[in-house]
């Protein structure tokens, strides 16, 4: 059985081409820029250009497909997206029926039909419709908010929570939603890979609990220990509710507009046929959250920094970029020295060496972590020269280590959030390139002004650091190539 997945660059189908290759499913994905697509694609999964707005460039794509999923919508154009979701299903539908593909699954919206929907909800149903017009079975989902790290509408919360402690809210923060985890919606397009023809029709999906914007945020600042506080209003408008977004979030103000209109009608599932055909038990929401908060930490922890920002020498510097709740610093030196010999000055840090450069700042930083009830700088190190998982190192804890290679702290003093410190050495020729990079999560506005408020001194500090590091380095590969008396 073949597959066409479309949407595979976007969030749903970014997860769902992961799951099917992990279940062994010959996958071709369709999109416009193939290229982009190519580096994060299995071995035996196909990448083909097409684009659903030009009808002529599907046929290929479509050759020999039994099954093609349809995850294309277009909420963030600034045109008439109703006008291109409609031309592109008709396109869709009428390739898929001259290429005999006996099966379409659709990811739309919840929103009763005897309803005044927004344009989106009301564009995401047109979509299931007309994808069947050509009389292909369609198996249409109807989701409402969709949790998941990343997800267009858990950001908008997140966003929201992290960065305002007291909220004027207007009407839409009440209207009542279903949302569902992630991974129970890939869960469901899944599943309907192996659903007999005859049951396909159209399903309402949701998660265990009927809530209510408001309250999945209340559920986010309870599961990050934040205090959230809100005044609802009957003023703010979709529209300036929207511009309001598009200055606090991550969220196109026009995205955000699209998005909050929805928002206005109750989204919840009427009719459970889907419990009952998939046999499933979607969690509820504080598990979805959790859930989410959980899967941003594998992430984030499988993420190499090294990759993620490009590096520019010592000069440059990201002291603002955000990795889900996350802020970055990093910076890279080069160094005429072995890994070994670069690596060896990282791994001999804090304790009686020190932190090489401002040592009276970073003990004035462990007298304040003493004040407050921290640890401090008294716990030193257990070896002078070798660290392993586990270990103390002043008031940091080794969190990882590759020898010659990558050094990873936790911090474990009193602060307003979480802190890492990470070293990477990588080979450069007959040099080496030294990467440091600190993160720090922060918890509320608190956390965000701590961050800013010091990050003058992250840059004295980390760069005399770096710079001290690197000459110990040199000095240690000069000491190897003078020539012995």
């Amino acid at each position: 059985m073949k597959l066409l997945l479309t949407g595979a660059t976007g969030y749903i189908g970014g997860r769902l081409l992961r799951r099917l290759e992990e279940r062994g499913a010959q996958v071709r994905c369709m999109a416009r820029r193939p290229e982009v697509l190519e580096a994060k694609t299995a071995a035996g999964t196909e990448v083909v250009a097409g684009d659903v707005l030009d009808r002529a460039s599907l046929d290929a794509a479509f050759a020999g497909v039994d099954i093609a999923y349809y995850m294309i919508h277009s909420m963030g154009s600034s045109d008439a997206f109703e006008d291109a979701d409609r031309e592109a299903a008709s396109n869709f539908a009428h390739a898929a029926q001259a290429a005999g593909v006996r099966r379409i699954i659709y990811l739309g919206g919840l929103g009763r039909d005897d309803e005044s929907l927004s344009p989106h909800l009301r564009s995401r149903q047109e979509v299931g419709r007309v994808l069947g017009e050509t009389g292909i079975p369609v198996l249409e989902f109807r989701a409402s908010v969709v949790i998941g790290s990343g997800s267009l509408s858990f950001e908008m919360v997140r966003t929201l929570v992290e960065r305002l402690p007291f909220m004027i809210t207007p009407k839409w923060v009440s209207v009542m939603a279903q949302p569902i985890a992630i991974d129970d919606v890939l869960e469901y397009l899944l599943a309907a890979l192996d659903l007999p023809d005859e049951q396909c029709g159209v399903y309402e999906i949701g998660g265990a609990d009927q809530v209510s914007y408001a309250e999945i945020m209340r559920e986010y600042a309870r599961q990050r220990g934040l205090r959230l506080r809100m005044l609802p209003v009957p003023v703010l408008t979709p529209y300036l509710s929207s511009l309001w977004l598009g200055l606090i979030t991550p969220l196109y103000a026009r995205v955000g507009r699209k998005l909050i209109q929805s928002l206005v009608h109750p989204t919840v599932v009427r009719n459970d046929a889907a419990l009952h055909v998939f046999a499933m038990q979607p969690m509820g929401i504080a598990s979805a959250v959790r859930r989410a908060l959980a899967r941003e930490e594998l992430e984030f922890a499988e993420t190499r920094w090294s990759d993620a920002l490009s590096s520019a020498g010592e000069a440059r510097s990201w002291g603002g970029v955000r990795f889900g709740t996350r802020l970055v610093d990093s910076r890279t030196r080069r160094v005429n020295a072995s890994t070994a010999e670069a690596f060896a000055p990282i791994e001999a840090i804090g304790g009686d060496i020190g932190w090489y450069r401002w040592t009276w700042l970073w003990r004035l930083r462990g007298f304040v972590d003493l004040l407050v009830g921290g640890p401090g700088m008294r716990r030193g190190r257990p070896h002078p020269t070798r660290l392993h998982v586990g270990d103390t190192l002043d008031f940091w804890r080794v969190e990882a280590i590759e020898p010659g290679k990558r050094l990873r702290l936790c911090a474990e003093m009193k602060l307003p959030g979480r802190a890492w410190l990470e070293f990477e050495v990588s080979a450069d020729g007959d040099a080496s390139v030294i990467r440091q990079t600190a993160i720090f999560d922060p918890v509320g506005w608190l956390g965000r002004a701590y961050w800013y408020g010091i990050y003058p001194l992250h840059v004295l500090v980390f760069r005399g650091m770096l710079r001290a590091i690197a000459k110990a380095s040199e000095n240690a590969a000069d000491t190897r190539l003078s020539p012995t008396e």
